[in-house]
């Protein structure tokens, strides 16, 4: 059945209304909602507020380096150490290393520019920040629902956003609803912003439906792969934060590494590709495995019985999408009825490496926006306020600085690296040019006659491993019996065109093992079809973006479902 054939049977849905609905319990989601609840406080107002998160509880699907510029954070709650936000290791020492296949050549820290350095930042677990944040956000009355996805966005008759539905649960793989089925429900809001984080499923509809995008760059990511390690406390240096260029991606190919040593033994290290590389032979989660076997890498991580150093242990793995084009490809981010904040719009400072300092100032300047526009008696239109606080902050001035240092390495490492040195640390971000993008991720990709296949190593199950194993340590799940939420608009096109054409890139861009070509008997001898996995997903995004064709649509799963990461 599809969704208006079940709401014609079982509707209609419950309805709440609210004075703003935040979607998406992320850093950005949480602080407008904890923005809009301080400033009824101080003026002594009632404000409704409430917050839809699709993971199991608030911090289960967020996933990020981190180091964290607590700017924002102070500004939104400036006594954030007194209430024991978990911002516990200061950075201590920053590394910028080049790596070759077996070398490395470290840069001097003096010629390191400012986007490279972290003091007075913190090396976080982001999913910890985020349980926090939903702490304060619901000691000052805010409604928090985790386990509830916005399935839908509802509209007005004037063509302004109504609100959210909720997915219905207790649907079976056909499509019928079973017998624990339960209909979504809808909330209304005077205003609903929008923090699905990047490549939100429903930001990508508003986007389209209200040509946000017009007159900017096509919006590019990377994808980041990541793990959690526990390490021997002789190699641990607490604060010390390593980022790495070069070695393992070809010089053409957007790419680089982080690891950062947390407190209590523990490092974080991740590798994150840029999704606009051309070869289809390339598998991100493969090259974050063979960074690993580097030198510089695998000296954290192997053991040393003759000096007594224990082997690491890894405890966590992820994967995620992050939204990269920075300041040019920043769609607009109001219309009617509503505003995007966070990773959802592409507020992340690519140069830094960092996002939840800009979702949390993006969050406080939509809920501002929207706080003054409810008391001015308002509802339902455009909040341009919001759009001339933030060009107005310290966050324009920010990304303006970087606004070329994504697009500088479609010219290769060797001229981005240059480039980006006199654009931060001789021009210190006073830049009389600008670079543009004109063609989106997926269009980049090249047939794979044109390329040469990579064979990468097996894994060792040590240091280096499979992406089944590693989706296990996730903790990821979803109830079996429910449709698949990676859908495909045309079934023919994964073996007519991918396969045929791309050599089947969407077995090797996904790192949870969900795409997988196996032989069809049915179709006769030698034939292949598309086998999707949806259980294993982490809701990385990186299919709704890398693919060739723009088949393959991520929508949002049963409530809950996903992973659930811990420390991370």
């Amino acid at each position: 059945m599809t969704n208006d054939e079940i709401l014609a049977q079982y509707g209609p849905r419950e309805a709440m209304e609210y004075d703003v609905v935040v979607v998406g319990g992320g850093p950005g989601g949480l602080s407008t909602a904890i923005r809009l609840k301080q400033l009824a406080a101080e003026k002594g107002q009632e404000l409704s507020v409430v917050v839809l998160e699709k993971g199991s509880e608030p911090g289960a699907h967020i996933l990020s380096g981190a180091i964290m510029d607590p700017k924002a954070l102070t500004e939104l709650i400036p006594n954030w150490k007194e209430l024991g936000a978990p911002l516990n290791q200061p950075v201590t020492e920053d590394a910028m290393v080049f790596l070759g296949e077996k070398g490395s050549l470290r840069t001097p820290n003096f010629l390191l520019p400012p986007c490279f350095h972290n003091e007075g930042n913190y090396i976080v677990s982001l999913g910890n920040v985020v349980r926090w944040l939903a702490e304060q956000a619901e000691g000052l009355g805010v409604e928090i629902f985790p386990g509830f996805p916005a399935a839908e966005v509802l509209y007005n008759e004037d063509g302004s956003v109504k609100g959210v539905a909720t997915g219905n649960m207790g649907v079976g793989k056909d499509g019928e609803p079973t017998g624990d089925f339960q209909l979504g429900m809808e909330l209304h809001g005077k205003y609903t912003i929008f923090a699905e984080g990047a490549r939100g499923h429903l930001g990508r509809q508003l986007i389209a439906r209200y040509q946000l995008d017009a007159g900017r760059d096509p919006q590019t990511y990377g994808l980041g792969v990541k793990e959690l390690w526990e390490i021997d406390p002789a190699r641990h240096k607490p604060g010390f934060v390593l980022h790495t260029a070069g070695w393992p991606m070809k010089s053409d190919t957007y790419g680089g590494a982080f690891l950062y040593h947390m407190e209590d033994n523990k490092v974080t290290l991740g590798f994150i590709t840029g999704l606009d590389y051309s070869n289809p032979y390339l598998s991100p989660f493969e090259e974050m495995q063979r960074w690993k076997t580097h030198p510089n890498i695998r000296y954290y991580l192997e053991g040393d019985e003759a000096k007594g150093i224990q082997p690491a242990k890894r405890l966590g793995y992820g994967a995620r999408a992050i939204t990269a084009g920075g300041l040019l490809s920043l769609p607009k981010f109001v219309f009617p009825g509503g505003a995007l904040v966070g990773c959802e719009a592409g507020f992340l400072n690519v140069s830094r490496i960092k996002g939840s300092h800009a979702a949390i100032k993006t969050g406080m300047l939509a809920a501002e926006a929207a706080f003054d526009a409810i008391q001015a008696g308002r509802q339902g239109d455009e909040l341009s306020a919001y759009i001339t606080a933030f060009e107005n902050s310290w966050l324009h001035e920010e990304l303006n600085k970087a606004r070329n240092f994504k697009a500088w390495f479609k010219k290769g490492l060797t001229t981005a690296t240059i480039m980006n040195g006199i654009e931060q640390f001789v021009l210190r971000g006073n830049i009389p040019w600008t670079l543009h993008r004109d063609k989106p991720d997926h269009a980049y990709l090249k047939p794979a006659a044109e390329c040469q296949p990579i064979v990468y190593p097996k894994p060792d199950g040590k240091l280096t491993f499979d992406r089944l194993s590693s989706v296990f340590i996730s903790n990821t799940n979803h109830a079996e019996n429910q449709p698949s939420h990676l859908t495909l608009k045309d079934p023919s096109v994964p073996v007519k065109v991918n396969l045929a054409r791309y050599a089947g890139p969407e077995s090797r861009y996904c790192p949870a093992g969900v795409y997988e070509f196996v032989p069809d008997e049915a179709a006769g001898e030698g034939s292949q079809r598309l086998q999707i996995n949806a259980q294993n997903c982490v809701h990385c995004k990186t299919c709704d973006i890398k693919d060739p064709t723009q088949n393959i649509v991520w929508v949002t799963p049963e409530g809950g479902g996903g992973p659930n990461y811990s420390g991370m």
